[in-house]
């Protein structure tokens, strides 16, 4: 994905030879491993504790191993990094070999200077499920491990569906509950909801399951969730839906080859066991292999990779595993990734695979994430209804002072190249949606076109290329924080929990009581259960914040 930075924080810790691993500190410098320098102009620095960052400054040294590389040269760091014990132990209860990518957060953007915001849009869920995971296991997830656009996206708001487009769009907006400058502080909302396919009129699939098997998937029963939830999958298939099972541990090798008896494949899932190294790469060639010589026209021809995201086997130099997986994308094959586990986990790595294969990345933190995944949603997992999908934003600088896009920070687009068909966009899945939270700063007095969004987007099968818009103006704006949508409501509390577990600068002197105080009320005016859960992890948050910071009252950037 091509990206265009606006922020830009942290500091780079030179140690061994060539390599640069991006570690905590207070300066506003930073380069994160994808090579491209972020500028924040808000003027605040964001404190970027925890995560492990690795750079090649040199051109002419060698790529980083994720994995083995750094254990042998980088040990000290590490281990410090994660809280581990001298001896390379992990602290108790404390999760170790964590693998992740820190974003920093989007400022605010004079209208005048830029009125417009581009992104691609991002149906991913990991990062929301992963930090939940950490906080049900006692631990608040490290600082800049939650990506907003993530948390938000987790979440069903409820939006029309289009009546004949493939996207409808939702905007509204309301005075903030949260922010630094609540006397001019707006929270806006854009909503796209893509059609849903009827179950029954989904195209047939061809499926390839490529599965970890490596030792590591031992820990916490990993490989038994991929069973269970692989399991859940095939119970939904149709007699026109083909499944092949690859593996990998030390080796890779075909387990099954493509076959719609379901009783073979539940089989075949229930032989496998753990053993060994984590030869990824041979493995994914091979699930390839497979769906290749399966191939389909007509059919979702898709690789469905479960791992932890480790590989210390064979070839497990990153950019070359990403390469392969665009080379299948574009021949038509394209990859889901989903994560298991904790601790010895590489999350960065996976949403990578996730994204550079046009399918998604999810994390699997319980069955019942993994029925939402492949039962209740299993048509929007598999049948992609947009492709090459991106967002763009049109503020109006004679009403709109200032903007901040909440989250979207590996999804940000050149302006210019919002119509340039080269540029990568995201891929939608029948009946999700995508929802993109703005914070905006108006003139006093003024009125009348707030922004204009516009999708574009090209069918799944089609090259030609759409686009569907809406306008939102100053009348649309409710009245105040009580009066706006449930939904907007929400969406603005979820994205607010984010930014909080992130440490954003701009959620300095945010509070987890005042957070909750809010959700409680849209409990009631709700019948999600997501929304009571969601309450749920905030309280855990609030109390798991209270004991590590006892002196401290909110969460928030220093």
């Amino acid at each position: 994905m091509k990206t265009r930075s606006k922020t830009f924080s942290a500091l780079a810790v030179a140690a061994l030879v060539t390599v640069v691993m991006l570690a905590a500190c207070s300066s506003n410098t930073y380069e994160s491993g994808g090579g491209d320098l972020r500028t924040d102009d808000s003027g605040g620095a964001e404190n970027p504790q925890a995560g492990i960052f690795f750079n090649n400054q040199d051109p002419d040294a060698p790529p980083i191993n994720f994995n083995q590389d750094i254990r042998g040269r980088f040990e000290h760091i590490y281990d410090d990094r994660l809280g581990n014990e001298p001896d390379g132990r992990p602290t108790e209860g404390q999760p170790y070999d964590e693998f992740w990518k820190k974003y920093d957060t989007n400022p605010f953007i004079d209208s005048e200077d830029d009125r417009l915001s581009t992104f691609a849009v991002d149906v991913d869920t990991g990062a929301y499920t992963k930090c939940r995971d950490y906080i049900n296991r006692g631990n608040l997830p490290p600082q800049g491990y939650a990506r907003v656009e993530e948390f938000v996206n987790y979440f069903d708001y409820g939006y029309d569906a289009p009546y004949e487009d493939t996207f409808a769009i939702t905007m509204d907006a309301a005075p903030s509950r949260y922010g630094q400058d609540l006397k001019n502080c707006y929270l806006m909302r854009v909503g796209m909801q893509a059609k849903k396919i009827d179950p029954e009129k989904r195209k047939p699939a061809n499926l390839t399951f490529v599965i970890d098997v490596s030792g590591s998937m031992e820990m916490d029963n990993r490989l038994g969730y991929v069973k269970k939830a692989l399991t859940m999958l095939v119970k939904q298939l149709r007699r026109d839906d083909y499944v092949g099972i690859a593996v990998y541990g030390s080796r890779g090798r075909k387990v099954l080859s493509p076959t719609n008896d379901p009783e073979a494949i539940i089989d075949a899932l229930d032989r496998l066991n753990p053993d060994g190294s984590t030869n990824a790469e041979e493995g994914i060639r091979i699930g390839y292999d497979m769906a290749e010589d399966a191939f389909r026209e007509g059919s979702i021809n898709r690789v469905i990779l479960c791992t932890d995201g480790v590989a210390n086997n064979g070839e497990t130099q990153v950019e070359n595993l990403l390469k392969m997986i665009e080379r299948q994308r574009r021949k038509g094959i394209t990859l889901s990734a989903i994560g298991f586990g904790m601790s010895n986990y590489n999350d960065e790595l996976i949403e990578q695979m996730g994204d550079k294969g046009d399918g998604h990345y999810a994390y699997v933190d319980t069955l019942d994430e993994a029925k939402r995944i492949f039962v209740e949603n299993l048509t929007g997992t598999l049948q992609v209804v947009a492709r090459d999908t991106k967002v763009q934003v049109e503020f109006n600088p004679e009403v709109v002072k200032s903007w901040r896009l909440l989250g979207y920070e590996n999804r940000d687009v050149a302006d210019e190249d919002f119509r340039n068909d080269k540029v990568d966009g995201g891929e939608v899945g029948s009946g999700h949606s995508v929802t993109a939270v703005y914070e905006l700063k108006l003139f006093d007095n003024a009125s009348g076109p707030i922004g204009t969004a516009t999708v574009r987007y090209k069918h799944d099968e089609r090259d030609e290329f759409f686009e569907v818009n809406r306008e939102i103006r100053t009348g649309d704006i409710a009245a105040d924080w009580d009066a706006a949508p449930v939904s907007l409501r929400l969406a603005g509390n979820v994205a607010e929990f984010g930014e909080m577990l992130r440490k954003s600068y701009w959620a300095k002197g945010a509070s987890y009581d005042a957070l909750l105080e809010d959700v409680k009320k849209l409990i009631a005016e709700t019948d999600d259960t997501e929304v009571l859960n969601f309450a749920t992890l905030i309280t855990k948050a609030r109390d798991l914040d209270r004991d590590q910071n006892p002196e401290e009252a909110s969460a928030g950037g220093d």
